[in-house]
């Protein structure tokens, strides 16, 4: 009887990214604390293992992979390679076992309101989410899709430093998804955690919206603990959490534990990158899951502004070599939501349709009614506010009806409606699929959009 491994490739999709040998000797330094004078002829000895680096030779020889420095720093370069990658030519050399080519899995990411930016991250909102739409659209990659990536911002707002949490004063979460619903009428069922970051904040607010997270990072024993900024759980922590492929529900009180939340994590490691890459032994491991009847995905991520193309033929390699172990298992590339559902039996069904009204109470107060014709996923629709000053707010629905009824009052204690421009109401059904609505509050039209 034949089975089937689903394969989700995500990319972490940033934009343009430069480094400088100061930069990567700065990086060096922050990574394995290492203060060494930047020059060409170090930074080969470094890539050679040439120099006693006290027991941190190999690790800091990966780090320093000549094809992990080799960034797509201009628009051109990430142009050129979207070019090849997406192309069927291309594609079709790396075909699924249902003779079916190569499917990629965007998560884009905003970078916005940075007070230095040393590395030439493209700023702005919507920037790198539009240039892959148009993309896939150019290209025909119909059976590619976008989602979701968030970099929580640093204290100190600098666009090349990490940090962990996602509701924080100087975060812009709830910018960048209310502006993805009101000015691009597009939400999020799929999510993967920027720097491989989860904290109780992110698990909460995901657990509310967003079903499906390619997240976790487990694996066999910690091996990068000299590596300072991923050590100790301070980045991408997953050391409790399941070494399988199956999808689990996680804790409430702790993502990395099986429970009784609603959202579903995947495991999600690392390809061309320096640690946590997917290898030989875990794509075995999914095979034989798959063998013994479970319901597996093997998902792996990088990003756009490496050469990923090197990644495609070392998992394919990966993948076609393993196969030949295991006859009776098809392997079957596969959008990220798709695979969810796909992998994990989940039930069919329809998008929720929304029912929305805008009613006037008196003079000072309006109440918009939203109802959806059945239960969604999480406990409120996502609720975004653009006002006529083009700022953009997120707020709490009043609860009427768990799931599927809410309200919202315009007036002096929220935002009159005379300042209200567009209302966005966007939220998943169960199974991810996507319900966008946007209320234009002069015309009172309504432009409804639902994705799978």
């Amino acid at each position: 009887m034949e089975k089937t491994l689903y394969v989700v490739h995500c990319i972490d999709t940033e934009g343009p990214l430069n480094e400088t040998l100061e930069a990567t000797f700065e990086r060096l330094k922050h990574i394995f604390h290492l203060d060494l004078k930047p020059s060409k002829e170090t930074l080969i000895k470094l890539q050679n293992g040439e120099l006693d680096l006290g027991g941190k030779e190999e690790s800091v020889k990966t780090t320093l992979n000549p094809h992990f420095l080799n960034y797509k720093n201009s628009w051109p370069l990430i142009d050129e390679l979207f070019n090849d990658c997406l192309s069927d030519k291309f594609r079709n050399r790396y075909k699924d076992s249902f003779g079916n080519g190569w499917v990629y899995n965007w998560h884009c990411v905003d970078h916005v309101d940075f007070d230095y930016n040393p590395r030439g991250r493209e700023m702005g909102y919507h920037k790198i989410f539009d240039y892959v739409s148009k993309k896939l659209k150019d290209t025909n990659s119909s059976k590619d899709s976008l989602h979701f990536h968030y970099h929580p911002h640093p204290m100190v707002k600098h666009a090349h430093l990490c940090a962990t949490r996602w509701l924080g004063p100087t975060d812009k979460l709830f910018q960048v998804l209310s502006r993805r619903i009101i000015d691009r009428n597009w939400f999020p069922a799929v999510n993967r955690p920027g720097f491989q970051v989860t904290r109780p904040d992110s698990h909460w607010f995901l657990e509310q919206f967003i079903p499906f997270d390619y997240a976790s990072l487990s694996t066999e024993e910690e091996t990068h603990t000299e590596q300072f900024d991923l050590s100790a759980g301070r980045s991408g922590d997953w050391r409790r959490a399941p070494l399988t492929w199956v999808p689990y529900h996680p804790s409430h009180e702790d993502y990395q534990v099986p429970g009784n939340c609603n959202r579903w994590i995947s495991r999600c490691l690392n390809i061309g990158t320096r640690f946590a890459n997917v290898n030989l032994f875990e794509v075995e491991r999914a095979f034989k899951e798959v063998d013994e009847g479970k319901n597996v995905i093997l998902s792996f991520a990088d990003h756009d502004f490496r050469d990923f193309r090197k990644d495609v033929e070392e998992a394919y390699n990966l993948l076609t070599t393993v196969q030949k172990k295991y006859p009776n298992i098809n392997f079957k590339y596969s959008e990220g939501a798709k695979a969810m559902r796909e992998a994990l039996n989940l039930k069919k069904d329809n998008h929720c349709n929304f029912k929305i009204k805008l009613n006037k109470i008196n003079e000072k107060a309006f109440v918009l009614d939203v109802e959806s014709d059945k239960d969604i996923f999480g406990p409120q629709p996502y609720l975004s506010i653009k006002s006529k000053k083009d700022e953009y707010f997120h707020d709490n629905f009043d609860f009427q009806i768990p799931k599927r009824k809410w309200t919202y009052t315009f007036d002096e204690e929220t935002l009159p409606i005379e300042l209200v421009d567009k209302i966005g109401v966007a939220a998943n059904n169960s199974i991810g699929q996507t319900s966008v609505e946007v209320y234009d509050v002069l015309s009172g039209k309504i432009t409804s959009t639902k994705h799978n």
